[in-house]
């Protein structure tokens, strides 16, 4: 299986890739993700990250056009899982679809959203 901090995920209509800017790993995925494609692959990448005490995580999601609430719950568990050993999790660059799923299911407060890539990096404490 492909080492979810190296190289990319791909499933179809999703792709996931990782980054590292400084000392933030950027996740950037496009396409659908739901839970029959992506939604698992984002929870493990988080998990994945946190067990290798990745400590500020950017999840870009500027080029997702849907998230199910698998996804969003996926998120949700990342954000926990983050914030438990002490770090970080911000999203950046919802679409709006994106950001009106986030409010219908009451998400959007719990998590720091960001809009420019540079400045939620700086963000990061």
């Amino acid at each position: 299986m492909l080492s979810r901090l190296q190289g990319t995920v791909t499933e179809l209509s999703f792709t996931l890739s990782v980054r590292q800017v400084g000392d933030v790993s950027v996740v950037d995925m496009a396409g659908r993700v739901t839970l029959s494609k992506g939604s698992s692959v984002l929870g493990d990448t988080l998990r994945d990250m946190v067990s290798k005490d990745h400590k500020k995580i950017l999840v870009n999601l500027g080029q997702v056009s849907y998230l199910d609430s698998s996804a969003i719950g996926e998120l949700v568990s990342g954000l926990s899982t983050v914030v438990n050993q002490g770090g970080q999790l911000k999203l950046l660059g919802l679409t709006k679809r994106v950001r009106d799923l986030l409010l219908i299911t009451k998400s959007y407060t719990i998590f720091d959203v960001q809009d420019d890539e540079a400045a939620a990096i700086r963000s990061f404490t």
